[in-house]
C-alpha cells in the first residue's frame, strides 16, 4: 500500500510542469534536504550573482495566498498556492511587486512583522508573472532566492528540483569522503574496538583491512556537486548494499515538517557539533520515523555472525541520476564484545516519560527521542529557584517537552519567567507552578524575574 502511494505521488509530481522563478540559468547555493542542526534545508537556494534586484516570477498559475515580513527567518516572503495541490514560497526578497506593495499599504499594517492572508480572488497570478525583487532580508548570509514548495494539504516539504530539473544543468556525480563504523554498544565490535571509527575514501575503494563482529551500523559523509560552482550539496539518494543485498536506502524528496528535528538522529549530531561534518546514518534507530528512510529487517544494521568477507557498496545519486559507487570489504572475525554498562533508560521513544524532583517536573511525550535516554537531572543553586539540567551534553528532542518549576513563596509572578542560559522561555503561572515548553535537555533552566 505504501509503495503504491509513493509511486502515485511521484507520478503526480512528474506530471506538474512549473516555470523557473528567475529569467536566467539556475545555479544553486544550496539544495533541498541538506542536513542542518535541528532541521533539513527546506528548499533551494538559487544564486542571484551575489546581488539584489533580480526579478522573481511565480513558477505556476495560482494565487498569492500569504505575504509575510519577518516571519520564520524568511525576511520578505510571498506564498503562491497552485491548483495542482502545491504552495510555493519565495523568500529573502528585497521588495514585492508594485501591486502587492499597494495591497500591503491598503491593509495599513506596519512594523517588524507582517502576516497577511489573501483569498483566491484577491491576487490571482499566471505562470511567469513578476511577483517580487530578490534581496537579502531575514536569516540570509548573502543575496539569493530561497524557494520552497510544500504540499498544500499536508504542508510536507517537497524537493523543488522534482518540478524544476529541466532548468538546471548538472552532470557531476556525488562524492563520498569517508565512512563511519558504529558498533552497537554491548552488541558489536569493529576492528576489535567498541568506539565509532572513520575511514576515508582516497579513491572509490578502501583498501584497508577491516574486521567486525556482532551488530554494527554504518554512516557516510558525502556531498553532491554541480559544474562551474564551488558549492556542495546534500545527497538526494543513498543506497547501501551488503553482499548484493540492499540493507538501506534514503531518498530525500518529501519531508514532513513535524519530522524536521529528526535530522539530528539520521545524521550523527554529536559528531557534527565537534567536527562540523555530517555523517548520515545508513541504519534507522528505533524512534526515527522519517519516511525518506527505508531499511531491511535489521533496520540497516549489519550482523557479522560468520567468519567471512562481507562486500559493501554505497551507491550515491543526485536528482539528475548522476551516480557514483564506493566499495570496501569487512571481514567477520570473532572477538569479545564489551558488555554494556548498566544504565536505566527513563526516557523512551515509545511512551510518555516523567522526570520529577521536589519543585520540578518534566514531561516528555512519546516520539521525542531516537531510542532510550538515561536522564539524571543535575540541580544547582539559581537566583530565584534551583537550576536544572537534564543532560551533560547537547541533547535536542524531536519536539516539545513540558517543564514545570515550583514558584517560591512571595515571588512576584507578574515578573516571573523560566530562563535558559540567558534566553527568556516565558511560562504560564498556575496553582503554584510556572510551566513552559522546552526541546533541549542539555540546556539549564531556572526561574528569574524581569527587570
Amino acid at each position: 500500500m505504501l509503495g503504491a502511494l509513493f509511486i502515485g505521488t511521484m507520478l503526480a509530481v512528474a506530471n506538474v510542469k512549473y516555470h523557473p522563478p528567475v529569467d536566467y540559468q539556475i545555479t544553486l547555493a544550496g539544495n533541498f534536504g541538506e542536513p542542518r542542526p535541528n532541521h533539513f534545508h527546506g528548499g533551494l537556494d538559487i544564486k542571484t550573482d551575489n546581488v539584489e534586484g533580480k526579478h522573481i516570477y511565480t513558477i505556476g498559475d495560482g494565487y498569492v495566498s500569504r505575504l509575510t515580513v519577518g516571519i520564520d527567518g524568511f525576511g520578505n516572503a510571498v506564498y503562491v498556492t497552485h491548483p495542482e495541490g502545491y504552495t510555493s514560497i519565495y523568500c529573502h526578497l528585497k521588495k514585492f511587486s508594485p501591486k502587492l506593495e499597494r495591497m500591503v499599504h491598503r491593509t495599513g499594517k506596519r512594523g517588524e512583522q507582517i502576516d497577511i492572508h489573501f483569498t483566491p480572488l484577491d491576487f490571482p497570478v499566471a505562470q511567469g508573472q513578476l511577483i517580487a525583487i530578490s534581496g537579502n532580508t531575514g536569516h540570509s548570509t548573502g543575496p539569493h532566492l530561497h524557494l520552497e514548495i510544500h504540499d498544500t494539504r499536508t504542508w510536507d516539504m517537497m524537493d523543488p528540483l522534482d518540478f524544476l530539473s529541466p532548468f538546471v544543468n548538472d552532470s557531476v556525480a556525488p562524492k563520498a569522503h569517508s565512512v563511519m563504523a558504529c558498533p552497537v554498544a554491548g552488541e558489536g565490535s569493529f576492528n576489535g574496538g567498541s568506539n565509532k571509527q572513520t575511514f576515508g575514501f582516497s579513491s572509490n575503494h578502501i583498501e584497508q583491512e577491516l574486521t567486525a563482529w556482532g551488530k554494527v551500523g554504518f554512516a557516510l559523509w558525502a556531498d553532491d556537486y554541480m559544474q562551474n560552482v564551488y558549492n556542495h550539496y546534500g545527497i538526494r539518494e543513498t543506497i547501501l548494499m551488503v553482499d548484493d543485498k540492499q540493507v538501506f536506502r534514503s531518498d530525500v524528496h518529501r519531508i514532513p515538517v513535524f519530522s524536521n528535528r529528526q535530522v539530528n538522529a539520521w545524521g550523527d549530531y554529536h559528531h557534527w557539533l565537534h567536527n562540523k561534518t555530517w555523517y548520515m546514518r545508513s541504519f534507522i534507530p528505533e524512534g526515527v520515523t522519517l519516511p525518506i528512510l527505508q531499511a531491511d529487517e535489521n533496520n540497516g544494521y549489519v550482523l557479522f555472525c560468520e567468519e567471512r568477507p562481507y562486500q559493501f557498496t554505497y551507491i550515491l545519486r543526485d536528482f539528475m541520476g548522476n551516480e557514483s559507487r564506493y566499495t570496501f570489504t569487512v571481514t567477520g572475525k570473532k572477538c569479545p564484545v564489551a558488555p554494556l554498562s548498566a544504565s536505566r533508560c527513563n526516557v523512551r521513544y515509545d511512551r510518555l516519560s516523567l522526570i520529577s524532583l521536589p519543585g520540578m517536573q518534566l514531561t516528555i511525550p512519546a516520539g521525542m527521542v531516537e531510542e532510550g535516554l538515561a536522564v539524571v537531572p543535575k540541580v544547582d543553586e539559581g537566583s530565584v529557584s534551583k537550576r536544572y539540567t537534564f543532560s551533560q551534553q547537547p541533547c535536542p528532542l524531536f519536539g516539545w517537552a513540558e517543564l514545570s518549576i515550583a514558584i517560591p513563596q512571595g515571588v512576584d509572578t507578574s515578573r516571573l519567567y523560566i530562563d535558559s542560559g540567558g534566553h527568556d522561555m516565558g511560562g504560564v503561572c498556575r496553582d503554584g507552578w510556572i510551566t513552559t515548553r522546552i526541546r533541549e535537555l542539555g540546556a539549564s533552566y531556572e526561574l528569574k524575574l524581569k527587570d
